[in-house]
């Protein structure tokens, strides 16, 4: 394994100059941290995604090229030496500017990942200055040089011996007498286009840069001191976990703790490289470490949740003792790229939730071109205003008893769908947004506070 860390800094952390302040602080009282994966500030991605949008009418487009110009100007105003990494951000903005005209006449996912990408180009730029001018050693790297995918835009999928090639070529030798700033979230496919991994994706291609470099520890610094029991804005008695299994983690993270993007933890996992999560606000308060073994395996672990779900309903009397209905229907949704997340049975229905895998934010759709080929098959009934909600423990489907504590507590709430079973760290269900926080707030207090 190589001899030094990677830390991931997400958007709060990057937010302004004194936010990035605190990130070249938390990189200076550690040596071996010689990789950063940065996010890009706060707010800028959601502008971005909004332009990428296509906006039409023009004095609109222009309000929010100026927010993203002076949420960057912020920075380069308290920087001492800033013309060149100013002469970089004008450029980077040029681009949006063109990227924004050319969605509002025809936006296209291509163009889209191009033009969510220049967050994370604008930041490090910003952030390598100031850690020069702290006396850092530091240098950017553009991470599309190494971190190559697919060309699925919006959720590209790594090619890893490419980026573990790369990553040796190029970014270690670096790592050797630098600080080396890069980019999470994006990366190119073979023919040089600028791909990103999805929302949520900086963790996931920090965790994959740090699987590549072999590092001996990877740092998730984020606007909370660890992980929670669940979230502290639901539940204000939730407190924070010191320790945790990746099995747990990776559950949290699969069933919407927004600490971690779903993918994160498995290159982290691949090669059991321990995986920390702190506040750069308040780094002095510690964190969470993430580890294959832990000391203690509770029964209940944390509470997750996860709203903008769509649930699909497919109802048949053919179905009933047939064989191959499953086969056609899944057949249909591959067909149409559709993922799907959890899934329950019964005679003569099945209920699907749908996966939230690319950059759009809101409910998965269901493909109308997939809907009209599974209506040939059943009757399709879709649902949305939906919230998962997963009590993430250990040895769950071994254990007596816990069941009916949890079923109790949730007797007056219509539960849409409940999943158990297929893992021993789980048990999840639906219901309606609108009583998602409340149910969480009386699981926490009946399993976790009592």
């Amino acid at each position: 394994m190589s001899s030094f860390n990677v830390a991931k800094f997400g958007g709060t952390s990057v937010a302004n100059f004194e936010a990035m302040s605190r990130c070249a602080a938390i990189i200076e009282q550690n040596p071996n941290t010689k990789l950063i994966v940065s996010s890009a500030c706060s707010g800028v991605t959601n502008l971005l995604v909004e332009l990428a949008n296509g906006v039409q009418d023009s004095a609109q487009r222009a309000e929010i090229l100026t927010k993203l110009a002076a949420i960057h100007q912020a920075v380069l105003d308290k920087l001492e030496v800033a013309d060149e990494t100013a002469a970089e951000i004008v450029k980077i903005l040029d681009t949006v500017t063109n990227l924004a005209e050319a969605a509002s006449i025809q936006a296209s996912t291509k163009l889209t990942d191009h033009l969510v990408a220049c967050g994370e180009l604008m930041s490090t730029h910003l952030l390598t200055q100031l850690m020069k001018e702290r006396g850092l050693n530091a240098v950017r790297f553009d991470i599309r040089d190494v971190l190559k995918t697919d060309d699925n835009f919006g959720k590209a999928e790594p090619q890893l011996e490419t980026i573990r090639q790369l990553a040796e070529q190029k970014l270690v030798p670096l790592c050797q007498n630098h600080v080396v700033v890069t980019q999470g979230f994006i990366g190119s496919d073979p023919e040089g286009n600028t791909t990103t991994l999805g929302r949520g994706g900086s963790d996931y291609s920090a965790a994959l840069i740090a699987e590549a470099v072999q590092a001996s520890g990877l740092e998730i610094w984020t606007d909370v001191p660890g992980i929670y029991t669940t979230d502290p804005r639901i539940a204000a008695k939730a407190s924070p976990i010191p320790e945790i299994s990746f099995s747990e983690a990776s559950e949290m993270a699969n069933f919407g703790a927004k600490i971690l993007h779903p993918s994160t933890l498995i290159p982290a996992l691949r090669h059991d490289i321990p995986v920390f999560v702190g506040s750069s606000k308040e780094p002095e308060k510690g964190g969470t470490w993430i580890r294959h073994q832990v000391e203690s395996s509770p029964l209940f672990r944390a509470l997750a949740l996860r709203c903008n779900q769509t649930m699909v309903t497919l109802r048949s009397a053919n179905m009933f003792h047939a064989y191959g209905f499953l086969a056609k229907v899944f057949e249909i949704l591959a067909k149409h790229k559709v993922s799907v997340d959890l899934i329950t049975t019964s005679e003569i229905s099945v209920s699907l939730t749908l996966d939230q895998t690319d950059t759009s934010g809101g409910a998965p759709e269901l493909p109308q071109a997939a809907k009209e080929e599974l209506e040939q098959l059943c009757t399709v009934d879709v649902e949305q205003n939906l919230c998962l909600v997963a009590l993430i423990g250990n040895n769950m489907s071994e254990s007596k008893g816990y069941a009916k504590q949890v079923f109790s507590t949730l007797e007056d709430f219509n539960l849409r769908m409940i999943c158990y079973g297929a893992s021993p760290h789980n048990l999840c269900f639906l219901l309606h947004e609108s009583v998602s926080r409340q149910a969480i707030q009386k699981l926490h207090t009946e399993l976790f506070e009592s």
